[in-house]
């Protein structure tokens, strides 16, 4: 029995990135054997195991055969005989293709570290496009890695467009489509991950509502970039710049899904775009299987975002009623993710990067005014029902006004 660490752990400690996670390969084994040495398995679809002291994960080398479709579509041979060079040559990528033993030893079949130093995401063989999650897998390394100078081979965004082509995209499961996604909004520059599905064809088949926002213009006195899909990526990549949470990024994403749905005559203003993007939103979160608390952030900012563009405008009695309608006294985090999209949409504008944005102090100092006021002491004065109700919202009326100066 030999083990080797494997894929990501090597490449980012070549590239002087934090290593998370370590896994191992292990050569020469069976099932039996690990269990005998108190490994603990925990792989469903394949043998895997943790280590009792580290808990690394340790799986045995494999073959894999397509046998189907999709993702699941494969039967996977692991035994003794399978040598470490199978196991390698059947991954995604060559920068994920290489091992080292315990020794020190580099084991590198695919020439993953020449393309570490060239900086260079490369298929490993033809059977890449057998699995659909490993373009998804493509997307999120690019985003990833690309602020370090690496790009796609041509060969491999050829193999891209194949399997976007050959329908192979479309067997991809909306849980892999979300898990992929959930990843990627996270790095620091995610806008990437949607400009290179949109560059192989991809974007149009697993995020329509998005796809469908290119080529629709915007006027260019606020939107320089013209393009509505430009500009809700350059929202995105503003968000994440901004160090906002999963929430606010996937809610940037679809901020402005409404505007596909402009009428031709009207562009390129977009009047009633907030409204309108709400059920595509909406249909966008609940295909993707997207977490309800997200899928109810998307939709709030698509809705609302322009409210709060218009702070230093609206009547006290509006600014209430916008705090109400997204649940703020219940769920003040919703406000945070509202103002942190808005924010986003100000600066996600060719030029406007560094533009100055007072709104969000309005709409915060108008917020802790109508929070401070209570019910309780108004259901104490004697008051019933309805007037409860009423004498709420005209108190916290009055301590939005007073708080921003405005009747």
């Amino acid at each position: 029995m030999e083990r080797y660490l494997v894929g990501g752990a090597l490449r980012d400690e070549w590239l002087g990135l934090s290593v998370s996670d370590r896994d191992w390969v292990v050569v020469g084994a069976s099932p039996e054997d690990m269990v005998a040495r108190g490994y603990q398995p925990v792989g469903r679809d394949f043998p895997v195991f943790l280590d009792p002291d580290t808990h690394e994960e340790h799986a045995l080398a494999r073959t894999e055969r397509k046998s189907g479709r999709g993702y699941h579509g494969f039967v996977f041979h692991t035994g003794p005989d399978v040598r470490l060079e199978d196991d390698l040559t059947r991954r995604d990528l060559t920068i994920n293709a290489i091992a080292r033993a315990e020794n020190g030893t580099i084991v590198d079949p695919c020439g993953g570290r020449a393309d570490i130093e060239a900086r260079v995401l490369r298929h490993v063989s033809p059977a890449f496009v057998e699995d659909p999650v490993r373009l998804l897998r493509l997307a999120r390394y690019y985003a990833r890695f690309a602020p370090l100078g690496f790009r796609v081979a041509d060969e491999t965004m050829a193999l891209l467009r194949e399997m976007v082509a050959s329908g192979e995209v479309d067997h991809l499961v909306p849980e892999r489509v979300w898990a992929e996604t959930e990843r990627a909004l996270m790095h620091d520059e995610p806008q990437l991950f949607f400009y290179l599905l949109r560059e192989c064809g991809a974007l149009s088949r697993l995020f329509p509502e998005l796809d469908a926002l290119f080529g629709v213009i915007q006027p260019i006195r606020h939107h320089p970039e013209i393009d509505s899909g430009v500009h809700t990526l350059l929202v995105l990549g503003q968000a994440a710049a901004a160090g906002a949470p999963l929430a606010a990024r996937y809610a940037a994403l679809c901020h402005d899904y409404g505007k596909a749905l402009t009428p031709a005559h009207v562009l390129p203003g977009h009047r009633g775009h907030e409204a309108a993007g709400v059920p595509r939103a909406e249909t966008c979160s609940a295909r993707l299987g997207v977490p309800k608390a997200l899928r109810e952030a998307a939709a709030l900012v698509a809705r609302w975002h322009t409210h709060v563009h218009r702070m230093h405008e609206l009547r006290p009695a509006t600014m209430l009623e916008l705090f109400e309608s997204i649940d703020a006294f219940r769920r003040p985090e919703r406000l945070d993710v509202l103002i942190a999209v808005c924010e986003a949409d100000v600066r996600g504008r060719l030029g406007f990067e560094r533009r100055s944005y007072d709104q969000p102090r309005i709409a915060r100092a108008a917020f802790a005014a109508a929070n401070a006021i209570s019910a309780r002491p108004i259901a104490e004065s004697g008051l019933r029902g309805p007037e409860i109700g009423k004498a709420l919202h005209d108190q916290r009326v009055a301590a939005i006004a007073n708080a921003i100066g405005r009747r």
